[in-house]
């Protein structure tokens, strides 16, 4: 072994003898490591080649707790464990998940808008059109959408902005946009439940499975094949699905929020990392389905814009993606009952 190589490790070893005098000087009292120490040398335990410095590792593996006279007793936990197997996840495991999920979201979407192109009016628009959300569904939906998006941004700024956006804005630029950033994260959850709550409440009746749900997953709500629409209510199978994930996902994630919003108010430290994974996941699979939504509520579909847009959706759109809920409007006298007079305006 060379000179170096030995300065080095006799370095190392004395920064981990230190590391485990200093909680006893620094909190005025006396520090224990919860372990028996291990004589150096050969012996029934760590077998006969083992290093000083590998038993201290051996030791720190089960964490080190000491004793501290100040009323935080969580400041003598000197090493944990499980808080490395939780940098660990959040540096590597998420961040590649988390990666491969929302860009292959993105790369499966181009594929089918180039395979099956925009899904337009088999029958074509026509000169009617019916009232499908009235305002205060509208604003439910907006304020949920919007406070959503700027949630999603910023949360992903925290995951990967160090790395795609201080090469293109610059260290400074990039940390006055994730203060920002981060303060809109905090108070945007507040309106975020305020719009699920207000969903829950008037859309939950619409949202119940039953049996014509089965005909619609079957027929794969008649995404790829032209001509070919299920039968559905207000809201199909795939709408109900984002329905619940928002609700009961969008639930999760803003409950898991506010306990780091709140740290250590309800759990500890061990809370705080198990909250911060179930935010974290829950949040990257929530913006995968969401993309999912936008792209079929905008350049996916002819006319599903309007729905959220004015409210109002032509009578040939509301007839091939959602019969039953049109009839049921018109038997209430809301929409036209005749079969024709929904078909294509003519030309003039």
């Amino acid at each position: 072994m060379s000179m170096n190589q030995g300065f080095g490790r006799a370095l190392r070893l004395a920064a981990l003898t230190l590391l485990l005098l200093v909680p006893a000087v620094g909190a005025g009292a006396q520090s224990t490591t919860g372990a028996t120490p291990i004589p150096p040398g050969p012996n029934a335990l760590t077998g006969p080649d083992i290093s000083n410095e590998q038993l201290l590792f051996q030791q720190l593996q089960g964490g080190f707790q000491g004793r501290v006279s100040i009323p935080d007793q969580k400041s003598a936990t000197l090493i944990q464990p499980e808080g490395r197997d939780w940098r660990e996840f959040r540096q590597g495991t998420l961040k590649t998940v988390a990666a491969v999920l929302l860009i292959g979201s993105i790369a499966a979407l181009a594929i089918f808008y180039m395979i099956r192109g925009k899904i337009r009016i088999d029958a074509g628009p026509s000169r009617f059109r019916v009232q499908r959300f009235n305002g205060l569904e509208r604003f439910a939906h907006w304020i949920t959408a919007v406070s959503f998006m700027v949630l999603a941004l910023t949360g992903l700024n925290l995951v990967f902005g160090r790395y795609i956006l201080i090469p293109l804005l610059g260290p400074e630029a990039f940390t006055t946009l994730t203060i920002y950033g981060k303060l809109a994260h905090n108070f945007l959850s507040f309106p975020f439940v305020l719009g699920i709550v207000l969903m829950l409440l008037v859309w939950v009746r619409h949202n119940i499975p039953d049996r014509t749900d089965l005909a619609w997953v079957k027929a794969a709500g008649g995404l790829f094949a032209k001509g070919k629409h299920p039968a559905a209510k207000k809201f199909n199978a795939g709408q109900k699905v984002i329905f619940w994930m928002v609700v009961a996902g969008g639930g999760i994630v803003a409950a898991s929020g506010y306990v780091l919003l709140f740290p250590f108010y309800v759990t500890d430290v061990a809370g705080m990392q198990l909250a911060h994974l179930v935010h974290a996941v829950l949040s990257v699979l929530l913006i995968a389905g969401i993309i999912g939504h936008i792209y079929i509520g905008s350049v996916g579909m002819e006319g599903a814009f309007d729905a959220m847009g004015s409210g109002q959706v032509d009578v040939n759109w509301a007839r091939e993606h959602h019969s039953l809920w049109l009839e049921e409007e018109a038997r209430k006298g809301r929409a036209p009952q005749a079969p024709g007079v929904g078909h294509r305006a003519p030309a003039e």
